[in-house]
């Protein structure tokens, strides 16, 4: 895929954790600029601040909602369960890129 050429869009990522989960979930950049058609590496760190193993796994949204059916994920650790030692502290990757029929859109 080629990026096409037209302005950067800023992705912003936010992370919440179920209250039962003793996770620390963070972005470890608050936001990216992709020009649609680009692929982009962005980072998250999970932490797990228990005293025993724990497994989870994470789900995702886009907003605004329309815009999600540009985003595309090519490999995500959110695919998979994540498991975490007490103490246990993981860089996890998302490889995205935005469709190029992005700017095409009205909406």
């Amino acid at each position: 895929m080629q990026p096409i050429d037209w302005r950067p869009i800023s992705v912003s990522f936010s992370t919440t954790v179920n209250p039962g989960l003793d996770w620390e979930f963070t972005p470890v950049q608050k936001s990216v600029d992709v020009v649609p058609g680009e692929t982009c590496l962005a980072f998250f760190t999970a932490k797990n601040n228990s005293s025993r193993v724990i497994t989870g796994i994470s789900t995702y949204n886009v907003t605004p909602y329309e815009a999600g059916a540009y985003f595309n994920k090519i490999q995500c650790f959110c695919f998979d369960e994540q498991t975490l030692n007490p103490g246990e502290e993981l860089d996890m990757p998302v490889f995205f890129y935005i469709d190029p029929e992005f700017v095409y859109d009205p909406d």
